[in-house]
Parts: structure tokens; sequence; C-alpha cells
């Protein structure tokens, strides 16, 4: 049967199978009918294929998903993944879904101090901001790397050259960050986990970095993450003391985060 011949029941179907497939990347069809501006019973009518939207709200949808009205016509996949590597049919079941499934509630949007050894420098700790943001049922990430770590390594310390990006996929027990500077020549692999906290704002974990092995320099670290949320002073007083601080000025809770003077395996 072509799709020119196509009956209103195999149109409804479908959209209605498009329309599962897009709802995949947020966390529950009452949010994303609240932010459509559909009626909850009739969005669920759309996806079970028992109705079809007016042409206007047709439109709402297509222009919310960032798709065209190819959408009654071809499974979603094969026409609004173009250039969308995680979200494409070839890794969308093996990667994709744990962009897509990343809740505020596993890792929440807001500003982030992080704490680590220096790569570079023996017996420095790190400490640094990274602002977390979510667009389009995806979570990223992106700072600033600190102007004395960058001077160290005799690069430029002018803001383009500091500036990191990368997003966050959703693991079994915490979550994973795929960073990288400007031109990606290099990147690191994060993992993080929460962990019991006064204020439950802390993940502890690790980062390891895209680089040969040499007898000088660490590839791998662990690693804390504390979100500040939108707290503004304590993003400030963070921000004024980022950069290396010595292994003395850890704090007990931060030496122990860290098992500092355990070996990293």
């Amino acid at each position: 049967m072509t799709k020119e011949s196509r009956t209103p029941a195999e149109l409804r179907n479908m959209f209605g199978a498009n329309l599962r497939h897009l709802a995949k990347a947020y966390p529950s069809i009452s949010e994303l009918s609240r932010r459509l501006g559909i009626n909850r019973t009739q969005f669920n009518r759309y996806l079970s294929g028992e109705s079809f939207p007016r042409p206007d709200v047709l439109d709402r949808i297509c222009s919310f998903f960032d798709v065209d009205a190819r959408i009654l016509l071809d499974p979603v996949n094969t026409i609004n993944t173009k250039g969308q590597i995680l979200n494409g049919s070839i890794l969308n079941d093996f990667l994709g879904q744990g962009v897509s499934t990343l809740t505020e509630d596993n890792f929440p949007s807001g500003i982030y101090r992080f704490l680590r050894q220096s790569f570079v420098r023996e017996n420095r700790y790190l400490i640094g901001l990274s602002y977390v943001f979510r667009e389009d049922g995806v979570t990223y990430v992106k700072g600033f790397e600190a102007k004395e770590a960058m001077h160290h390594q005799g690069l430029s310390t002018d803001s383009k050259t500091r500036e990191f990006r990368g997003y966050a996929t959703r693991q079994d027990d915490g979550v994973a960050l795929i960073i990288a500077r400007r031109g990606a020549l290099t990147c690191s692999f994060n993992y993080l986990a929460r962990v019991a906290s006064l204020e439950n704002n802390f993940w502890v974990g690790y980062v390891t970095r895209t680089v040969r092995e040499g007898p000088n320099g660490t590839r791998a670290t662990r690693m804390i993450y504390e979100h500040l949320g939108h707290k503004w002073s304590e993003i400030l007083t963070a921000a004024r003391s980022s950069g290396f601080i010595e292994e003395s000025n850890l704090t007990p809770f931060h030496r122990r985060l860290l098992q500092v003077g355990d070996p990293f395996s």
C-alpha cells in the first residue's frame, strides 16, 4: 500500500507510534501534555492512535519536537535524527536512552563546584565550577578551566580557549559526563554517584582524560561534585577560590570523599 492510499486509521497509528517515540525523552506524559498545552486525556488518545489532532494542534506538536508533517507518514527516527548521533536509529537504544532519561532528581540543574587532584601538579588539588542545564530533553554541562591551570600547561587563558562543554547521561547508579574543550582535540570521561550528606548535594566519582600514558602526570583521579544550585553567595565564594590548592587545605570531609592517600583503582 502506498503512502497516498493510507487509511485514516493507518495515519493515526503512525502518528501515535511517532508521538510515543518522541515522548520517551520526557519524564512523564503529564508534564509533556502540560508543556504542549494539550489535555492529558486527549493526548493519551493521540498516543494510542485513537484520535488525531486539529491542524493547529498538529502544528504546535511539530514545532515543539522540531519535526515536520512527515510525522504522519514515516517513522520519526528516520526523519528527525540527521546529525543526532546518540538519538539516531543506530545508538538510541544503547546510548540515547541514558541521555533522554536523566531527570532532575538524578542530577539537578544548576551550578556545581568540583574538586579533584591536579593532573599536572603533584600534591595540588583543583577547584572549579560547572553549570548543568537542560534543553530539549538533554542535560548539558559547561564551564571554564581555571586560568592558573591553563597557564601552568602553557595554554592561552582567554575565555574561548578555557571554555569546556559536554553532555550528561544516566548510569545504573549514577551519572556520566563527556566533556571537551573547543575543537574536541581531547576530552574527559567523568563518572559520579550521589553520596550521603547533610543536604544530599554531593556526588563523588572519578575523571579520566584522553592522553597517552607517560611517566609524568595523572590520567585518572577521584573527583567531587557539589551542587550549589542557585545559592549565589556560595557560588561567588566558590568562584573566588577556584584554582589550585594545597593538599593540606582540604577539609576533612573532602579528604574522606577523595580517599587521600589511598591509590586510585
